[in-house]
């Protein structure tokens, strides 16, 4: 039978993640694999809970007409679908999606790009805005939404149950943490992944024995302990939990009747690992690349940054793995296209490099250089578009220079427009932050640029 992936590293074959081991078995996981994609069969008794209702406040203006998890990501993805990919590579398949904030270009999203599964087999994947069957607040943390939708587990009576965060980017199969909760009898196994302790105050901290039992979880301490043989690492929270369903319940309905934050990493988790077998799983990266990846994208930099490195040459983040596709919905767009070869002082050049294009852009004698745009951007004569994430809909007025820039859904930059290099000026018009980075938000209305002359 398959090796495990056990998280010390002592069965699992060096660098190798299940997924990727080929013409092999793996009995708790059902993955079969014939020289190519895997073909995947489902996982059973696993009802999978995706929370995707945070408002993602430090990404505003991104986030002020949509959820986090609905914020668009490497021109033609929403970051949801990092996570829904990783369901689906899993081999799991009964999913819901619990909304709340802004829900509408999620559900949408949701309704167009994943309705992939046949419902008489029992598979789906579904979106679930607040039902209020229990009492007429909204979800007041992450533990009660998952209690407010206890019908959902009643109704599927699965054995187990998977929480996940719909707003990180990485790649992960889930089937290798259920076989180590399996393994290690576990009532709960807490995704963790290997952080050094200096920047582990930023996250929620798992102390843990030399088993990997946890003993302590501390959200964003002061001073975080720990690894028991790596003094300079920590395990941080991945927001990732695999319960038993039983085990979960009867502390969901404990948390439910105390004046709590009513909060997975806050409350339920501490109150487990004092009563029952709770175990940290160490992050086993499906990315086939030297340095773990796992981006909780909380900023506008950071959200900047993570999309530029898919424009590397080496991106730490794969999109081209064949073993591991990254799904989403397909709009009907052409091809992109590049036009005007005017290759003379002066003339026009419609180029794009360094750059990740999405279908039906046309760049019109303009250039495009280490920058992501989505679907339907267009670029005019002579516009230069550098360091910068254009989402769909964009026309950037000929003439025009951006860089260092987000710029959201449907907006039209007129001619001669300058943005990224005046930031006193940038300041007076858009969102600017710390780092100079000029984000202007969906739909807003700019004025043509006026000549000093006259």
């Amino acid at each position: 039978m398959l090796q495990t992936g056990d998280p010390h590293g002592n069965t699992m074959r060096s660098g190798a993640s299940i997924i990727r081991m080929k013409e092999e078995v793996n009995d708790s996981a059902s993955f079969l694999f014939h020289g190519g994609p895997a073909r995947i069969q489902p996982v059973k008794n696993i009802f999978t809970m995706v929370l995707a209702g945070g408002k993602g406040e430090r990404l505003f203006p991104l986030t002020d007409q949509r959820a986090k998890p609905a914020v668009p990501f490497g021109g033609k993805y929403r970051i949801i679908d990092f996570t829904l990919s990783n369901c689906i590579n899993s081999g799991l398949r009964k999913i819901v999606v619990l909304i709340q904030y802004k829900s509408h270009s999620l559900d949408r999203h949701i309704r167009a790009g994943w309705n992939i599964f046949n419902a008489e087999l029992g598979e789906y994947i579904a979106s679930i805005p607040p039902q209020q069957r229990i009492n007429e607040d909204w979800y007041r943390g992450t533990a009660d939404a998952v209690y407010q939708n206890m019908f959902l587990i009643d109704g599927e009576n699965p054995q187990y149950l998977l929480i996940l965060a719909g707003d990180h980017v990485y790649k992960m199969n889930y089937a290798e943490m259920f076989h180590w909760l399996i393994a290690k009898s576990a009532d709960v196994v807490v995704g963790a992944i290997d952080i050094p302790v200096e920047e582990a105050s930023r996250f929620g901290v798992i102390a843990v024995d030399e088993e990997h039992r946890i003993t302590r979880f501390d959200e964003k301490p002061a001073h975080p302990i720990p690894l028991p043989n790596d003094p300079t690492h920590a395990f941080g929270s991945m927001g990732i939990y695999l319960f038993r369903t039983q085990a979960l319940r009867e502390h969901l309905i404990a948390d439910a009747q105390e004046d709590t934050a009513h909060d997975f990493g806050k409350n339920i988790i501490p109150r487990m690992i004092e009563q029952k077998r709770v175990y940290a799983f160490k992050f086993q990266d499906a990315n086939k690349k030297a340095i773990h990846y796992w981006r909780d994208i909380g900023t506008l930099d950071a959200y900047w940054e993570a999309n530029m490195d898919l424009i590397a040459v080496d991106p730490q983040f794969n999109l081209y793995d064949s073993e591991w596709p990254i799904r989403t919905y397909q709009g009907q767009f052409p091809p992109a296209k590049f036009v005007f070869a005017q290759d003379y002082q002066g003339g026009r050049m419609g180029v794009a490099l360094d750059s990740v294009v999405s279908g039906g852009c046309i760049i019109s004698g303009g250039r495009v250089q280490n920058s992501i745009l989505s679907p339907n951007v267009r670029v005019q004569d002579h516009a230069d578009v550098r360091e910068s994430i254009v989402m769909g809909n964009v026309t950037i007025g000929e003439h025009s220079r951006i860089r260092r820039a987000i710029i959201d859904k449907d907006v039209t930059i007129p001619p001669n427009t300058e943005i990224g290099y005046n930031r006193d000026a940038d300041a007076q018009r858009f969102t600017v932050t710390d780092s100079g980075l000029v984000v202007i938000s969906k739909g807003m209305k700019l004025h043509a640029a006026v000549d000093p002359s006259g």
